[in-house]
């Protein structure tokens, strides 16, 4: 992105993300000519389409690739600077959007990534496969559905052997149908739901702990409906304060183990979550133009966040939740 040290110290504060604004230091004269080349800032209210999303659908759980317009992961604007050189990344749902987002930044910054996600998004994961071999770095594709203790257990054993260990674990697989009124949720989609966005998350987590040494991060994908829930995400939004509540617990018990555990919550991104259900019918159209700064947001403009949160220059957050909604929701 632009300015990785600007938005990191924007968004967690505090003299040690400063110190990392550059990427890891470097002698006076390079961070000069860094200066002089310095993006010039942008608008936040049009750095991205603030245009209605024109109507469509797709079948669950729907292809980036063949989106209108096609969602910004950071394919061609990431820019990494070594913050996360050798580690070993698992990432869920990291075919598309905001999964897609981390594992490009990840492998930028120097992580070599295993991504999970559902067997009939291959199109997608094999772009993000490239892309991550472009950056230099080992590619994993591991594809599965998470929804069983059977399947996260093995994923997390395929990793740590592809990888030859993992320290940074994003729990970002989703499950989301929107449904006006509860008489309309099925017993069938209350437990998807559940199983895709928190049994996963509890079985991964679980698996993955004892392979984490001291200085590991985990961080989970929550949402602004893990504080202020959308009428039409029942299901989704009882998922997400779920997310919201594992999250502080478990941070406070992997403390002991220095293995720090923070959320990401996202308000209204362009991802295939939206046309594959995630919106109600004839609503794609208002898809994030309530949001204070008059449009949805893009993955991309996450990706920073997760590599802030992943750095050791965060070292003493653990337990936090860190929004991302355009000025519309909590944290």
């Amino acid at each position: 992105m632009d300015d990785q040290g600007t938005t990191r110290r924007t968004i967690l504060g505090g003299a040690a993300a400063a110190g990392l604004a550059l990427g890891g230091g470097g002698s006076a004269a390079a961070q000069g000519a860094a200066a002089t080349t310095a993006a010039p800032l942008r608008d936040p209210r049009t750095k991205y389409t603030n245009q209605p999303f024109p109507e469509q659908r797709q079948p669950w759980p729907a292809l980036q690739g063949k989106m209108t317009p096609r969602p910004d992961s950071g394919e061609t604007s990431y820019r990494g600077s070594g913050r996360l050189t050798g580690r070993k990344a698992l990432v869920t749902g990291g075919d598309s959007g905001i999964g897609r987002a981390a594992a490009i930044a990840f492998a930028r910054e120097g992580a070599d990534v295993a991504i999970n996600y559902y067997p009939t998004e291959e199109p997608d994961a094999r772009e993000v496969k490239a892309l991550i071999e472009q950056a230099g770095r080992k590619a994993v594709l591991l594809p599965a559905d998470i929804r069983t203790e059977k399947a996260c257990t093995k994923l997390v054993a395929d990793a740590v052997r592809a990888l030859g260990g993992i320290d940074l674990l994003v729990n970002n697989a989703a499950y989301q149908q929107s449904k006006a009124d509860i008489s309309e949720i099925t017993d069938e989609q209350m437990v998807r739901t559940f199983e895709t966005n928190i049994f996963a998350m509890f079985r991964i987590c679980k698996a993955a702990i004892p392979s984490m040494p001291a200085g590991s991060v985990i961080i989970n994908t929550g949402s602004v409906n893990s504080y202020d829930p959308g009428e039409e995400l029942l299901d989704y939004a009882s998922t997400k304060g779920a997310i919201l509540i594992f999250t502080k617990g478990l941070a406070k018990q992997l403390a002991k183990k220095g293995i720090r555990v923070n959320m990401v919550a996202p308000g209204p991104i362009w991802t295939p979550l939206q046309v594959a259900g995630g919106q109600i019918p004839g609503t794609l159209g208002e898809f994030g133009q309530d949001t204070p700064l008059g449009r949805a947001g893009q993955p991309a403009e996450l990706a920073p966040l997760y590599v802030a949160l992943a750095e050791d220059g965060t070292s003493f957050s653990t337990g936090t939740a860190v929004g991302a909604h355009g000025g519309k929701g909590n944290p």
